[in-house]
């Protein structure tokens, strides 16, 4: 059978754009000769819907869409579609939808498929508006019996999960068993560092335990705090991969199920050129789908706002892009120059304007009423909030977006300044540690040198000792401790879900574990009002970590 798969990148909501795209993709595989298309879950909305959901209209629209859809497939009757939609139960108790993968031939729904797995920890939430499948079934279709499953479904295998599985039921292992011939998932599986790895495991297993060719099929493309990187495979019946498509890009291939695997085509991705790709593609994509063609980036003189600016360059062209210094007072001269010569070397307009003047000026309509007070954190968050005002004001004139560029460990701690720094539509490395910021810009500098022989990023922006530049001879570790260390912590207490105690068996001070974790948890507020991020890691600040701020932890 020769099925096309098609990883494409839709925009949530916009079913009748989705729904053009999948009859634009079915007539091309129909001149090729395809016997089957396949598109991701719930592709016809865009994952993940949200709320959306919820509203009557847009369910109407999507019934709309499906309709359209049936009556496009009867213009090409040689193939079948499988595409992913939200569809109503019909029952008048429980969730009133499915997320559903639908089979549809010759001007007929042949399968509606519900969604047997819903996922709902870290990002997910999928029990908030659907209902699980009451069952699965086969489908004959041509020379083959279908097996056809969404995303989570495939995920209950015993090793993916250190607790043991998280369902009572392997829809898999079933669909097995009823005499499959072939599998096919289709998922919106999105991104974070490693998980390409864990997906090709997956479905290898599959494919090898049920000696039958098993296809994948993801989404691609940003979705807010999202990225989706595609990646989708072809295993053959003995569990070698046959096809392991691009990664972060959209692609539309025919294959033939006859096709035998290699295990060399899967290439395990390097872990900083995978996030950096993320970054790009979540990056590009927000600022399409948010209506924006420009950004802003306040250039500090630091390894931060440097690599923010050169992901944005590259995100959307360096036309695209503003580059703003704000020295204060406490500026060094080398950090101005060091911005300057970034936006040049990059090609981005970079103006510079000088903020002691107004910070004098907040100071004297202070001065009366702070009379007697020592200077101290209020005098330094007043330049970050000046600056992040300055920013916000050019958003407001021209329409770009302001990227804020505060990295993970920062925004972890509270080493950042409410409508100061953290203003911004977009927190480009909010998931980025900053010793991974580190990696980013020795990435950068080394594609930059390969491409046109010369760093884009100057070398003194790495080197120099991290500083916000707020005070006198400021320095982060006068305040924090050093990156390495508070890195690892962060990933042992935010990401793996450590304790304070077991942090500290293994091998970590007490005393810096234990500031870490307060502050940590003292910064909820915070981070509640920041923008959102893109997540890369298995556990970013956003939508899949929802601790409370008001609470004794």
């Amino acid at each position: 059978m020769k099925i096309t798969l098609a990883q494409l990148n839709p925009i949530v909501g916009d079913i009748e754009g989705n729904r053009a795209r999948i009859v634009e993709t079915l007539a091309a595989a129909a001149k090729e000769g395809a016997d089957l298309v396949v598109f991701p879950e719930l592709f016809l909305v865009g994952y993940p819907p949200r709320d959306l959901l919820e509203r009557r209209g847009f369910i109407d629209r999507v019934q709309v869409a499906v309709e359209k859809l049936r009556r496009a497939s009867a213009v090409y009757p040689q193939v079948g579609l499988i595409c992913g939609a939200p569809l109503p139960t019909g029952k008048d108790v429980g969730k009133p939808l499915y997320n559903a993968a639908l089979f549809i031939y010759r001007g007929e729904i042949l399968l509606e498929q519900p969604k047997s797995l819903l996922p709902t920890y870290d990002v997910f939430d999928e029990r908030r508006y659907f209902a699980a499948a009451p069952e699965i079934r086969l489908l004959r279709f041509k020379n083959e019996t279908l097996a056809i499953s969404i995303c989570e479904d495939a995920w209950n295998e015993p090793e993916l999960w250190s607790g043991g599985r998280l369902y009572d039921t392997d829809p898999i292992a079933e669909l097995a068993s009823q005499g499959a011939t072939l599998f096919v998932n289709i998922s919106a599986s999105p991104f974070y560092a490693g998980k390409q790895e864990i997906r090709f495991r997956l479905i290898r297993n599959h494919a090898r335990k049920h000696r039958r060719p098993f296809l994948f099929v993801n989404q691609v493309g940003g979705n807010d705090e999202l990225v989706f990187d595609g990646c989708s495979l072809f295993f053959d019946g003995e569990g070698e991969p046959a096809v392991v498509a691009p990664s972060f890009r959209e692609h539309v291939q025919t294959l033939d199920t006859g096709l035998g695997g290699k295990a060399e085509l899967f290439v395990p991705p390097d872990r900083t050129e995978s996030i950096h790709a993320a970054l790009i593609l979540g990056l590009r994509d927000y600022l399409r789908k948010c209506g924006f063609a420009r950004a802003i980036v306040g250039l500090s003189g630091g390894i931060d706002s440097a690599v923010t600016c050169c992901l944005a360059q590259e995100a959307v062209g360096p036309a695209n892009i503003l580059a703003v210094t704000m020295p204060s007072p406490f500026s060094a001269q080398s950090g101005i120059e060091d911005s300057r010569r970034l936006a040049e070397r990059l090609g981005v307009e970079c103006l510079t304007i000088p903020i002691e003047a107004i910070y004098r000026s907040y100071l004297a309509a202070l001065r009366d009423h702070f009379a007697g007070r020592e200077a101290d954190v209020t005098e330094e968050n007043i330049q970050a909030r000046i600056r992040g005002n300055i920013l916000m004001a050019f958003s407001n004139k021209l329409g770009h977006l302001v990227l804020s560029t505060g990295n993970k460990s920062e925004l972890a701690v509270g080493y950042c300044t409410l409508y100061g720094d953290m203003s911004g539509g977009l927190a480009v490395l909010s998931d980025v540690p900053k010793t991974l910021v580190y990696d980013l810009a020795a990435l950068i500098n080394r594609r930059a040198v390969a491409r046109e022989g010369a760093e884009i990023i100057p070398r003194a922006i790495i080197e120099k000792a991290p500083s916000a530049e707020l005070r006198e001879g400021q320095l982060d570790e006068d305040t924090l401790p050093p990156y390495p260390v508070l890195d690892r912590i962060l990933a042992h207490y935010v990401e793996e879900l450590l304790s304070v105690e077991e942090i500290v068996a293994l091998g970590f001070d007490p005393d810096t574990t234990r500031w870490v974790a307060t502050t940590v948890d003292r910064n909820e507020y915070k981070r509640k009002q920041a923008a959102p991020g893109l997540k890369v890691t298995t556990k970013a600040f956003g939508v899949g970590r929802r601790m409370p701020i008001a609470a004794r932890k």
